[in-house]
């Protein structure tokens, strides 16, 4: 279990969730993201050599912050930085771990692309939203 910090404490005695935080949880219980994480891994580059590369499920999750908020690659970067809503969606403790650079965001969402992995993942969420029950 991940341990609480102060700015955890203080955010979370909020009178009011943003439209952001709704959307965003909303969106947590619907995306299958361990199936997700699977399909990305079989195109992901396996670590050899340098720098080990950056999870996949923080990889996703960036790029569908990009996706849903109309962000450029630096722009989702800052954005994370800027915002606790984004932050805590991407599961990141500044102590620890950076923010991916929008130079990585690029090749991920390339990676992505290439392979149509991209517009499945639009075609599913649609297709749950499109559902009388979405």
């Amino acid at each position: 279990m991940k341990q609480e910090r102060f700015s955890d404490m203080e955010y979370r005695c909020r009178k009011k969730k943003t439209k952001r935080e709704e959307f965003q949880e909303i969106m947590e219980e619907i995306i299958p993201r361990e199936d997700w994480v699977g399909i990305i891994r079989l195109y992901y580059p396996a670590w050899k050599r340098g720098r080990p590369p950056i999870e996949i499920e923080i990889m996703l999750r960036m790029y569908l912050l990009q996706c849903w908020f109309s962000l450029s690659d630096e722009g989702v970067e800052g954005t994370i930085y800027d915002s606790y809503a984004m932050r805590k969606f991407m599961g990141i403790n500044f102590l620890d771990q950076d923010v991916p650079d929008a130079a990585t965001l690029l090749h991920f969402r390339h990676l992505l692309e290439e392979h149509g992995i991209g517009k499945l993942f639009f075609d599913a969420i649609n297709a749950v939203w499109s559902r009388p029950d979405g």
